[in-house]
């Protein structure tokens, strides 16, 4: 299918490890322009290389999402190298494994910390792209969540962030002005995602049997999904082919979350 994607510019935080890559990688082999963000030079050289091969112009940013300058840092170079944006991909968060199991024993740092992570910084960055969308009279931005952002099951700070980012989709989905000017706001919520360096390797490594179990127990499918197949949901939410996807919160999850 032709999604009609190319010469588009997108940026994707988070953009040179897991989830965050994947779909740097599929937009470009669709034409895209990438731009993208991460803490650690290594990664984001490593992605950029990869990126380039599909001949596309790439923007790569050291950045630290928690630094207080790094929104400005990152929206000042994409307005040097392009001066224009189509789509956000809000795929930086985490901290699901941060602070204690007790939330009486966590430190209140946690909860801002996590919630600036994910839902905090989304929202800075899609009111900082906001302005190139409505000038082109089109947009996508979408904001990569979390099945615990429909669900309980996580560490409340956690889940309490990323329920948030579905709000944020949800009530500038709303907007009129927005919407009718072709923008569009979506959430993507994986389940558990095999993303090396998370966990869940360390898990399987030390005993294989009780994981398998973990699998057999809570997947449908009897196994985890991989990053490809959630940057395959994200392509096609970021093409002009989406139009009527407004304001949904779209599970990639295999039915591990019992939403209905």
């Amino acid at each position: 299918m032709e999604l009609g994607l190319k010469g588009k510019y997108a940026l994707i935080t988070g953009g040179s490890h897991g989830i965050g890559r994947s779909i740097a990688i599929e937009l470009a082999k669709e034409g895209v322009n990438i731009a993208i963000c991460s803490r650690t030079q290594s990664r984001l050289d490593e992605t950029t290389i990869l990126l380039k091969q599909h001949n596309i112009d790439v923007i790569s940013v050291k950045a630290d999402v928690l630094d207080q300058d790094a929104v400005e840092k990152i929206m000042k170079v994409i307005e040097k190298g392009w001066g224009t944006l189509d789509i956000l991909v809000n795929n930086v968060g985490g901290g699901g494994r941060w602070g204690e199991e007790e939330p009486l024993d966590t430190k209140a740092e946690v909860w801002g910390e996590v919630y600036q992570k994910n839902a905090g910084v989304a929202a800075e960055l899609t009111m900082k792209c906001l302005p190139y969308m409505l000038k082109n009279k089109w947009g996508r931005v979408i904001t990569i969540n979390s099945i615990y952002g429909m669900q309980g099951g996580a560490r409340p700070w956690f889940g309490m962030a990323k329920a948030a980012e579905i709000a944020l989709m949800k009530n500038l989905a709303m907007n009129k002005s927005y919407v009718r000017s072709g923008i569009t706001f979506n959430t993507v919520a994986p389940g558990g995602i095999n993303i090396p360096g998370t966990g869940w390797e360390d898990q399987e490594k030390n005993d294989p049997e009780a994981f398998a179990h973990f699998l057999d127990k809570n997947w449908p499918m009897g196994r985890m999904g991989s990053p490809e197949e959630v940057a395959n949901v994200v392509v096609f939410i970021s093409s002009p082919k989406s139009s009527l996807v407004n304001g949904a919160s779209i599970l990639v999850d295999g039915g591990e979350c019992p939403v209905f």
